[in-house]
């Protein structure tokens, strides 16, 4: 059976029965009306939706693409109401007064079944709309961007349509600031060169432009009209998150044949990125909506879990196990209290044979009524306050203007409020070294030129002295020092700005002494590279038409770049091939030390190598550079290799790192280069600080040992006086457990004499130790005051933190960070920190709390961790005390009720208890309570051990506050009970005391009790914790009074016993004086405690020295780098240099 199908003018055909025997596992991949089978795994998409001319092109049924739509809502109009529902019933609280709702419904309850529905139903109500509300701005701001004006060209005329009407297959201009609707593979610019600017602030935070290129046989298409004789085909892998990866290639049909070009993540505009310093671009959509590389990471990260919500569901089974068992001995005693002789001879109680009857049903239907009676034990609205606490607590983070950059205008930010409370339980810290201990701020100090070292001074280049005599300037470079410096004007990928091109609209401005240019580059290593060339007269003025243009003392040189050989973090190095104008070509590369001298066959490599490790102790980024003349042979050999790796579509990545590895070969080194990282302010008071503490602070870097040793030192990371275990350089799983076992002795002696030891730790020793001998590494590492980790590969990083928070003592964790890199190890913790450095957003994206500096650590932890933590175990011990407190007296009632289930309290007091009664003080306590100053937070850092280990909601405290509960019930009730004894009155008619009276003063007495009792905890009366006790003895008074000075409708109240019954509290005298008096006697205990509390804590703070993080701590400077310095030389010539470079 054959099909026809017409499209665009198209005639295609299919045999169906020759579909119907393919593999159902190939994908046919385009939203293009030409289809194509693809290549199975990867994606085919015709540019323009136009088939290659003469191709065979097999019709077949579309693959259908998502649409362009944003959708980034939880909700719509009609799943809101169920997928809520279902949601918040998830919660073991709420699914449990459901059923007992419902189980109020069937049965025949004590209590009216609104005394649980109402407050389920004001919970999930209130959780609901604030969900609501939240969803509803995400609505607003998908709406936002999916109506957003697009342009597209289809039959060479641009037509405007909605963002979200966009397909795969487009072809899509977009103009200057405007950001890209959709991940985009750039065909043509403004520019003839076919480059673009972009900044990819939205996506990863790195506000330098970056330039993308389109393919040189697509950069002619210039105009709308242009693209309608445009025939190409575009392949390319499925969708995956990595936005710094993309493998492809584009079939352009030019001059009668079809030219295959490789395509790479610099041809690639993702969406979110916007168009800089370009009128407009053309691109083809190849990824939209959800496959967007934007999309892939948005998605939510794993849900983290404080320990006070896990304590908070191990409480609450605790509790509804309580219940249970109450509700059990209430059924049991029941049925023996029936059974009893003077019960069975009460003829008036007409039902007591009845009752005597023991079935499965009735003692089912018994145990449930007591359950019900009894429910109250749980706090129902304990969740909901929780939450809402949190919400609003993380604001402080933001407002706290003592966390704010103002150089930068960046607050602090909270990005998730789930963990405020976790920021006082931290134990260990995880630190980046580059850009989170350092300003990432890159300055150039010195280089080694064969053989010879170099420093500069003043902005001049000065030669070292051997003898340690004073440098002397250098006036006129000699050629191996401009090959030097021409080797670092030409390897990297800075890009020029001149501030007249974007005036004048000018493809290009030069400058005479460079001073104009602004460079621009990923790397701030380059950057500072590019700069030093300049001040040396070496004066990079950019790319142009293929041509790397440099000035030396004023004279230019072109030389033609062939092929850059990007850098990556496996190869530790990047090369570029370039032609000088003598034709002669070479491959100049930098990088590693590692990487490159094992690779070197000429020049002065001992000595390089020494130089370097001399740069490495005074904590300097070193790089070795080498160089490589290439034959033709050579470079035709290359050029064929290259091409047929990077047109490649599978492992394109594993072939062109084989490629480049047999390039980078047979080098000649040219010398190193030092450059300065310096650290950031307050770095050694801040870790001293978490120190003291009872934070372990672990430095996990990719930097080499030497540098990150003396960093480690200046940092006040290593103290004098630790003893250095080094494990570094093992490549052997026998060798390392040996090792390892041998400090692990070591560390135990230096232990047990009150020694602190300090372990020192490499990427390579760590692959070992991590998988064949985890555990005793994690003891060792648990005897060491600071661990540092380098040469870390970020997946070690993560494995590190993995290894801790996975020890016996499940310790919480906390990783900082700023870079990429760093975004491992910062999910896997259980705390993430980012900080909004110059390395981009990703760590801050991916992180639950973000900052500037690495200084407000302190505050962050030591003081609103200390609050947070605080404030948020008082209010759920408080809520679980305040219910004991109040519901025993109901179990201590059956005594006197014959287990009659008979309630004490009305059904208005038990709705409105935990909603209104006693909601209000303990909400607006955990917002603004500081049972410290913050200042004896900050400069007594101990106190944070007071805290950890989750120790405000042990057992022990849990124990306390429910015992005190316990006791509280009692004298509430039988002090009550006592008073009521002997049929005694307050009535002016005689009335003798009643079930209700008797429960009414009960209650009164006990709300007064628990926020009385709550006042004893409160050590800061803000002026909002003032006002909420004002506010919830008024309101209560106000409600209360509305309910009993009113006949209600039968409709609403089926009894109308409790009319005028609170007034007649009011007028009575002795009711005042019993309630004052149980309520004191209540709280004596309380008053015991708060006061021996004070004492005790005046006394620690009489005790407690004056904390060593108050004292000024000034970072170690590199006369003191000395004492640390080993296998470097003479230390005279290294404090001759510190004393003239005045670094």
């Amino acid at each position: 059976m054959i099909l026809d199908f017409s499209l665009h003018g198209y005639n295609k055909f299919i045999d169906v029965n020759e579909y119907d025997e393919r593999d159902e596992s190939d994908t046919y991949l385009s939203t293009s009306k030409c289809k194509k089978k693809a290549i199975q795994g990867d994606r085919t998409v015709y540019v323009g939706s136009k088939c290659l001319p003469g191709e065979h092109v097999e019709v077949v049924v579309p693959h259908k693409y998502p649409d362009n739509r944003v959708i980034s809502s939880k909700y719509t109009s009609w799943n809101f109401i169920p997928k809520n529902l279902f949601e918040q019933f998830r919660r073991l609280a709420n699914f449990y007064f459901l059923c007992v709702g419902f189980i109020q419904l069937i049965i025949d309850s004590p209590v009216s079944p609104a005394t649980s529905i109402t407050p389920l139903v004001f919970v999930v109500v209130v959780t609901a709309i604030k969900q609501g509300y939240e969803d509803r701005l995400r609505h607003k701001a998908d709406n936002e961007v999916n109506n957003r004006e697009a342009y597209v060209v289809r039959d060479g005329k641009v037509a405007q349509v909605k963002s979200m009407d966009i397909t795969v297959g487009d072809i899509v201009k977009v103009k200057l600031n405007h950001s890209f609707p959709c991940d985009l593979v750039l065909l043509s610019s403004h520019d003839p060169e076919g480059k673009c600017y972009v900044t990819t602030a939205n996506l990863d935070g790195e506000t330098n432009l970056k330039t993308h290129f389109s393919i040189p046989d697509t950069k002619h298409y210039q105009t709308d009209e242009d693209f309608g004789s445009l025939h190409a085909m575009i392949e390319c892998q499925q969708p995956m998150p990595d936005l710094y990866k993309f493998v492809g290639r584009m079939t352009v049909h030019k001059n009668s044949e079809n030219v295959m070009k490789p395509l790479g993540p610099e041809n690639l505009l993702l969406r979110g990125a916007r168009l800089k310093n370009t009128p407009y671009v053309y691109g083809c959509a190849v990824y939209t909506g959800s496959q967007t590389k934007m999309a892939l990471n948005s998605k939510a990260k794993s849900t983290k879990f404080s320990r006070v919500e896990r304590g908070l569901n191990t409480f609450l089974l605790a509790f509804i196990g309580i219940l249970l068992t109450e509700a059990l001995i209430s059924t049991i005693l029941k049925y023996w209290y029936v059974r009893q002789d003077f019960m069975q001879n009460s003829w008036y109680l007409p039902t007591i044979k009845e009752e005597k009857k023991l079935t499965v049903k009735s003692a089912l239907q018994d145990f449930l009524a007591f359950m019900v009676l009894y429910n109250y034990i749980i706090p129902i609205s304990l969740y909901v306050t929780v939450e809402v606490q949190k919400f609003v607590g993380s604001m402080f983070i933001g407002w706290d203007l003592e966390m704010y950059d103002e150089e930068n205008d960046q607050p602090a930010k909270a990005n998730t409020s789930d963990l405020n409370e976790e920021l006082g339980q931290v134990e260990y810290l995880f630190t980046d070294k580059t850009g989170t201990l350092t300003e990432n701020d890159m300055q150039f100090r010195q280089c080694s030129i064969h053989g010879q070292k170099y420093e500069e001074v003043g902005g001049m280049l000065c030669k070292m002295s051997l003898s340690g005599a004073q440098s002397m300037p250098v006036h006129k470079l000699t050629p191996e020092i401009e090959e030097f410096f021409a080797l670092l004007a030409l390897c990297h990928t800075v890009r020029v700005d001149h501030p007249e091109m974007h005036q004048t609209g000018a493809a290009y401005v030069y400058s005479h002494t460079g001073m104009e240019y602004e460079y621009q580059s990923s790397s701030p290593d380059e950057k500072a590279f590019v700069e030093a060339c300049r001040r040396y007269a070496i004066i990079f003025h950019g790319l142009k038409d293929g041509m790397l243009e440099i000035t030396f003392k004023g004279k230019m040189k072109r030389y033609q770049q062939l092929h850059v050989l990007e850098f990556d973090p496996t190869r530790k190095r990047m090369s570029v091939i370039i032609k000088n104008e003598e034709g002669e070509v070479y491959l100049l590369c930098k990088g590693a030390e590692s990487a490159i001298l094992d690779r070197v066959i000429e020049g002065e490599k001992q000595i390089t190598l020494q130089h370097v490790n001399e740069f490495a102790t005074f904590g300097l980024r070193t790089l070795v550079l080498a160089q490589r003349k290439l034959s033709e042979k050579d470079i035709a050999l290359f050029d064929d290799k290259l091409q047929e790796a990077r047109t490649s579509l599978q492992n394109r990545e594993e072939k062109l790192a084989e490629v480049f590895d047999f390039m980078e070969n047979e080098l000649h080194v040219l010398g190193a280069t030092a450059i300065e990282d310096k650290l950031q302010e307050d770095v050694p008071k801040t870790i001293e600080s978490l120190r003291m503490a009872g934070i372990k602070v672990w430095v996990l870097t990719g930097d080499k040992e030497e540098t990150a040793v003396n960093i480690s030192h200046s940092a006040g990371h290593f103290k004098q006086g630790m003893t250095k275990l080094k494990l570094t350089k093992i490549t052997d799983s026998i060798e390392c457990a040996e090792a390892v076992r041998k400090h692990m002795i070591s560390a135990e002696n230096n232990f047990s004499q009150g020694k602190q030891n300090a372990l020192i730790i490499d990427g390579t020793t760590l692959s070992h130790a991590l998988y064949d001998h985890g555990d005793i590494l994690r003891d060792l590492c648990h005897l060491c005051v600071a661990v540092l980790c380098c040469r870390m590969s970020p997946l070690q990083k993560a494995e590190v933190v993995k290894l801790i928070k996975t020890g016996k003592d499940a310790p919480v964790t906390a990783a900082i960070g700023d870079g990429a890199n760093d975004v491992s190890m910062i999910q896997e913790a259980h705390v993430g920190l980012g900080i909004m450095g110059k390395e981009g957003r990703q760590a801050v994206r991916n992180s639950d709390y973000a900052f500037s500096k690495f200084k407000f650590l302190n505050r962050m932890l030591l003081l609103h961790g200390h609050f947070f933590y605080h404030r948020i175990s008082t209010l759920v011990n408080y809520f679980f005390y305040k219910n004991v407190a109040f519901i025993t007296a109901q179990f201590f009632y059956m005594f006197f009720s014959a287990f009659s289930q008979q309630s004490i309290f009305d059904s208005f007091y038990l709705m409105f208890y935990n909603i209104t009664f006693t909601s209000l003080p303990i909400f607006l306590y955990s917002l603004f309570e500081q049972h410290t100053k913050q200042s004896t937070l900050l400069e007594q850092p101990q106190l944070y051990k007071t805290i950890t280990r989750n120790c405000k909601l042990s057992k022990k405290y849990f124990i306390q506050w429910n015992a005190l509960g316990l006791w509280h019930a009692v004298i509430f009730f039988f002090g009550v009970f006592l008073m009521f004894d002997g049929d005694i009155t307050f009535y002016k008619n005689g009335k003798m005391m009643d079930n209700w009276m008797l429960g009414s003063v009960v209650y009164i007495t006990c709300v007064l009790a628990v926020n009385i009792k709550l006042g004893l905890e409160t050590y800061y009366w803000s002026a909002p914790i003032f006002f909420s006790y004002i506010f919830a003895f008024v309101g209560n008074v106000a409600m209360t009074s509305l309910y009993t000075g009113l006949l209600w409708p039968d409709l609403i109240i089926t009894h109308q016993d409790f009319y005028h019954l609170f007034f007649v509290h009011v007028s009575c005298g002795p009711i005042w004086l019993c309630m004052i008096i149980l309520i004191v006697i209540a709280l004596l205990p309380d008053i015991l405690i708060r006061c021996i509390t004070d004492i005790q804590r005046t006394k620690n703070d009489s005790r407690r020295p004056h904390s060593e993080s108050m004292i000024p701590l000034k970072e170690l400077s590199h006369l003191d780098t000395e004492k640390f310095v080993t296998n470097s030389g003479d230390a005279l010539q290294l404090k001759s240099f510190v004393q003239k470079t005045n670094l």
